[in-house]
């Protein structure tokens, strides 16, 4: 995920760099090419510019907020057992359940076989603290 940031910011990095120069060559090359004038203020366009910087800083902090939050939910998560039908019921954080497996609250870590099936639900808010059944 930061590897995506990165990215983006290297790309714009190099955006403006390259901006920068032609600019800087367009202006050496004519000497001072006419300008018109401007139609927006230089404040306003800076402080629009401040603004849209903050607005994506913001919506980046939640984004990564959000997702962490919502990682570290806990869920239940029922292993049933489709030749015999026994269940049995554990709470792991949605973040450590992948594939065929899952890290419980204590710290177990649990493998499905062929014949088991996993069923996530969320946890109750007035959940038992201790973990499985």
């Amino acid at each position: 995920m930061i590897w995506k940031f990165l990215l983006t910011i290297v790309v714009m990095l190099g955006a403006y760099l390259v901006l920068r120069t032609r600019w800087r060559a367009s202006g050496r090359a004519w000497g001072k090419a006419p300008t018109a004038p401007p139609l927006l203020p230089a404040g306003l366009v800076r402080t629009v510019a401040y603004a849209l910087l903050g607005l994506m800083l913001a919506g980046s902090g939640w984004y990564l907020f959000w997702q962490w939050e919502s990682g570290n939910g806990v869920m239940v998560v029922e292993v049933v057992n489709a030749n015999t039908g026994a269940v049995t019921h554990y709470e792991a954080r949605r973040r450590t359940i992948e594939g065929r497996g899952f890290r419980t609250l204590d710290g177990r870590e649990i493998r499905l076989a062929d014949v088991e099936r996993m069923i996530l639900k969320p946890a109750s808010v007035h959940r038992v603290p201790g973990g499985a059944e």
